[in-house]
């Protein structure tokens, strides 16, 4: 027989077997590479956490850039339309008057009326009439006049010239003449 001990299982020792350096017996060329990865993978984990941060800010700017340039369209768009609504005004105030003098008939009729539907798709609303409470949000008080009957609050007794709304915002105040308390 061989000078090699075998156990139960068939191999012999000190064939196979592989032993690992304790960390003392480790040389300090090895440790000075470990040290060298241990810093080299803080200082990438470092770089990962600027890039993500600067990611993230870039997203939120792109954010508020998409907001920006959103709000500033629709800005565009109500200055536009209010643009084209204050050159309206004065031809519907004459289809208006022409309305209350009974002036208004036939072809004309269809455009004042087709007119109307299109200031109102844009949102343009008309306002002030006869009998309704005095705003000064809403209406501009040309002149006080007696009413025959009481009344128990400001009160709109004449429409002089029709106001305008631009979905909520006051384009054209309704000036009137008012009945007072």
């Amino acid at each position: 027989m061989t000078d090699s001990q075998f156990v139960p299982d068939g191999e012999a020792v000190g064939e196979g077997v592989e032993e690992t350096p304790s960390p003392e017996a480790v040389e300090p060329a090895e440790g000075l590479e470990l040290l060298e990865a241990v810093d080299k993978v803080a200082e990438l984990e470092a770089l990962v956490a600027e890039r993500t941060l600067d990611l993230q800010r870039v997203a939120a700017e792109y954010v508020n850039y998409k907001k920006r340039v959103d709000r500033d369209r629709d800005l565009a768009r109500q200055a536009g339309i209010e643009a084209v609504v204050n050159d309206l005004m004065p031809v519907l105030d004459h289809i208006e008057l022409a309305r209350q003098h009974e002036n208004l008939e036939g072809g004309f009729k269809m455009i004042a009326d087709e007119l109307a539907k299109v200031a109102a798709k844009h949102g343009l609303t008309v306002f002030g009439a006869v009998g309704e409470a005095f705003d000064p949000n809403l209406h501009e008080a040309l002149m006080a006049v007696p009413m025959e009957e009481p009344v128990e609050v400001v009160t709109v007794s004449q429409v002089m010239q029709q106001g305008y709304l631009l979905g909520s915002r006051v384009v054209r105040p309704a000036r009137v003449a008012v009945a007072n308390p």
